[in-house]
């Protein structure tokens, strides 16, 4: 079984080292699109990952020096990624034309520097140590709150910049524990979703979504105003910029507590848990706020 353990990198001076770095991986994101755009509009072909690999460490050693302290993993991770994005966009194109399929994957765009966000270090680069962890090229550590033991082997770990401004470290392992399963109960229930309320029983029973956004709208809307006053790009307006996302992030979180709470009880109530299907997003342009707190009914099922 495959798991990931999520923990915060507790905030200190030096964790401006790992912006640095995303800024360097979000440098050669950039280059090596561009240069897939320019060749595939002249050959009508992509780059394959060896040679787009081959290719950027060669500029390591010519003219872009300062990319030389980064991990070659790290580095190729990012070619990947291009990669599978690319793979994906042909082969729906495909499914497209034969039919298979009506859904549309986007082609893939050059990220923005403030929306690339994580880099993924797979078989070399770092040292653990308890709840530290040491990024070699940079030869820094890094403390985090290890609230839980890590079980299972660690296969890839990937550090994350949230929309505040923190630092996360994931730990993807295998070989991990199954947990134990519920209680066989022999009951089975249909599940039907309502804007009036969350979720309806096929018993008739109601389950109340709290509607944690509408609670906040009001101090969302102070931290809005307040945003709209400072000058953009000026130090207040990130400083409010990241008060609205910390709020923002507060209310996914009081979301998210809710639904686990709620799918460990229904587990532990029924065997089998049947829910219709819905056009989340369609609902989401009929209706706009007044669904967005029921909507999240999509990352419930999930």
């Amino acid at each position: 079984m495959r798991k990931t353990y999520k923990y915060k990198i507790q905030s200190q001076k030096n964790t401006i080292k790992l912006g640095n770095m995303l800024d360097d991986m979000h440098a050669i994101h950039v280059h090596i699109m561009r240069l897939q755009k320019r060749y595939y509009r002249v050959f009508g072909k992509n780059i394959s990952a060896y040679r787009m690999n081959a290719h950027v460490a060669k500029l390591k050693n010519r003219t872009k020096l300062h990319w030389k302290h980064l991990p070659s993993q790290v580095v190729q991770d990012v070619v990947l990624r291009m990669g599978k994005a690319y793979d994906a966009f042909f082969r729906n194109i495909e499914a497209r034309q034969a039919g298979q399929t009506t859904q549309k994957v986007g082609k893939p765009h050059i990220k923005p520097q403030h929306k690339y966000n994580s880099m993924t270090f797979t078989q070399a680069g770092y040292k653990l140590e308890g709840n530290r962890i040491k990024i070699n090229c940079i030869d820094t550590w890094f403390s985090f709150h290890k609230h839980r033991e890590i079980s299972g082997g660690i296969k890839t770990i990937t550090i994350k910049r949230d929309r505040c401004g923190d630092y996360w470290i994931c730990f993807s392992c295998d070989n991990v524990n199954t947990p134990k399963s519920f209680a066989k109960t022999g009951e089975s229930a249909g599940f039907d979703f309502g804007l009036k309320t969350f979720l309806t029983t096929s018993d008739g029973d109601k389950i109340v979504s709290p509607q944690f956004l509408k609670k906040s709208l009001s101090k969302l809307g102070t931290l809005n105003k307040s945003l709209s006053r400072k000058i953009k790009g000026s130090g207040n307006y990130y400083r409010a910029k990241r008060a609205l996302s910390r709020h923002y992030r507060k209310v996914a979180r009081q979301r998210a507590d809710w639904h686990w709470k709620l799918a460990t009880d229904l587990c532990r109530r029924f065997d089998t848990l049947c829910f219709e299907t819905l056009n989340i997003d369609g609902m989401k342009r009929l209706w706009g706020r007044k669904v967005s707190d029921l909507a999240s009914i999509s990352s419930f099922n999930r």
